[in-house]
């Protein structure tokens, strides 16, 4: 299979996943909720989804390992030699689902050599497909029709940039960056669909000064890139890496076509 026709199957397996989250979102009125470890919840519908997703993959031509935030973590001496892997969220934005507000996705990556390389994010609640392989686009699916993305260009200058910040977790640090630039807009939004916003055009700017785990941005970067953009260490100007041996990521900004970012 070629890498787009990877993707094309990674579509359904998301679909699948969103189908069976939205089944529990819509007819549970108990979700069952745990903590994990870090106190972030866990629900019936994030193990679903978890197990579609898995065994879907699995079922794959090519056979890569799997990460995936909800399975058993794999201890970084065995996942240090993976080349290539799956890393999976299938639930981002567990507390959105709770809220009931409709801002959580399925994100599933694969990851080439600590870079993602192809990229499914699945909006359910609207039933949007955005996917991403590298050097093919990014690219949205709905309604049976299929769009190329394109990142909006700006300066860091620009009055009232549109920037896209966590609902649920916007800091004393994030609204100082806020207040460095000039009468921005903000945009609140839940789970990877904020990368989304900056994919599409939508919004130009997403800081996250906080903590995120490598499968919470995977898919989204290589969509965020294909389409123009980029997602960087706030502080080096990197792009994102993955496979770490803490599976954090660092504080970042995800840009649009940021044209100091472009020049010769």
């Amino acid at each position: 299979m070629t890498r787009v026709e990877t993707a094309k199957a990674v579509i359904e397996i998301a679909r699948s996943a969103g189908a069976a989250i939205l089944s529990i979102y819509h007819n549970v009125d108990d979700m069952q909720v745990a903590l994990k470890d870090d106190y972030s919840p866990v629900t019936i519908a994030d193990r679903a989804a978890n197990d579609i997703i898995c065994s879907g993959l699995s079922l794959l031509p090519e056979k890569y390992p799997i990460i995936a935030e909800e399975s058993r973590q794999i201890p970084f001496e065995e996942r240090q030699h993976y080349h290539t892997y799956w890393l999976v969220d299938p639930l981002d934005g567990t507390k959105e689902f709770l809220k009931k507000n409709g801002e959580f996705a399925v994100n599933i990556a694969l990851i080439e050599g600590g870079r993602p390389v192809l990229g499914v994010v699945f909006d359910p609640c609207v039933n949007e497909i955005y996917w991403a392989v590298k050097d093919h686009g990014a690219w949205l699916e709905r309604n049976g029709h299929t769009k190329q993305l394109h990142a909006a260009a700006f300066r860091m200058t620009d009055p009232g940039l549109r920037v896209t910040c966590s609902r649920s977790h916007l800091n004393e640090a994030t609204q100082a960056y806020l207040a460095g630039l000039n009468a921005p807009v903000i945009i609140p939004k839940g789970s990877a669909l904020k990368f989304l916003l900056i994919a599409s055009g939508e919004a130009h700017l997403y800081p996250r000064i906080g903590q995120t785990s490598e499968w919470d941005t995977g898919a989204a970067q290589i969509i965020v890139e294909e389409a123009g953009g980029a997602l960087l260490d706030f502080y080096s100007g990197e792009p994102l890496v993955y496979n770490k041996e803490i599976m954090m990521n660092p504080d970042f900004v995800a840009y649009g076509k940021l044209e100091e970012l472009h020049e010769p």
